[in-house]
């Protein structure tokens, strides 16, 4: 190919737009990043730890059991659903009110109380669709979440979500303890830091979001 000053111009420009490409590129590097963490009284984690109770009381008397049990709540109502397989003799309301009275909900006119709220309970056996394949050694249709280790943190975590779990534990625990009276269980932190070559550098904010009785002023709670 020969090379003419209109070959060298192009070549040029195809030149000069690549790196102008590579300047826009974002530095993955350095970024900012964000986690959340809620506590014990935030819907999503009730739910979640009324039904691993649930699992855990029937694992109690039948290691053989199998729970797919799903949990809803809103207000002062809480809804069971699902299907267990097992020989344990389990009472799921009783459940569902003592884990709710461990967690705190003891007032419906500011959420819910564990005295009063209803319960309802559609729990029926195992789809024998899903029993066939399982009752012989296999895996059935319940999944699991995985995700991976660094060394961020002492945790094996990520820095962000490291602190906002922590946040989110003494959260809980000046709460239980009476060291802040006026809190009620739901509550929710946010950690953002900034990496710097893809190590954390520094936190840029932190937020922390939390249920409080309705008497208390918003100085007060800052």
């Amino acid at each position: 190919m020969v090379y003419t000053k209109r070959n060298k111009f192009y070549l040029a420009t195809i030149k000069s737009s690549k790196e102008k490409m590579e300047e826009r590129k974002p530095n993955m590097k350095n970024y900012i990043f964000t986690s959340e963490s809620v506590t014990e009284g935030h819907p999503d984690k009730i739910c979640d730890v009324i039904s691993d109770s649930i699992l855990d009381a029937c694992l109690e008397q039948d290691k053989e059991s199998r729970v797919a049990v799903e949990t809803f709540i809103s207000k002062n109502q809480v809804v069971i659903a699902g299907q267990i397989t097992t020989k344990a003799q389990i009472d799921i309301e009783k459940i569902a009110r003592e884990t709710l009275k461990e967690i705190g909900y003891d007032n419906e006119a500011t959420d819910m109380d564990y005295r009063t709220c209803k319960i309802e309970i559609n729990v029926t056996k195992q789809s024998p669709d899903i029993a066939l394949g399982v009752d012989i050694g296999g895996a059935g249709d319940q999944g699991i979440m995985f995700g991976y280790a660094c060394d961020e943190t002492e945790e094996y975590m990520p820095y962000a979500i490291a602190m906002a779990h922590k946040l989110s534990y003494q959260l809980t625990k000046v709460r239980k303890t009476g060291e802040i009276p006026y809190l009620r269980p739901d509550g929710k932190t946010q950690v953002t830091v900034e990496y710097e070559n893809d190590r954390p550098k520094r936190i840029e904010a932190i937020l922390i979001s939390t249920q409080h009785k309705p008497e208390v002023a918003i100085e007060t709670l800052r």
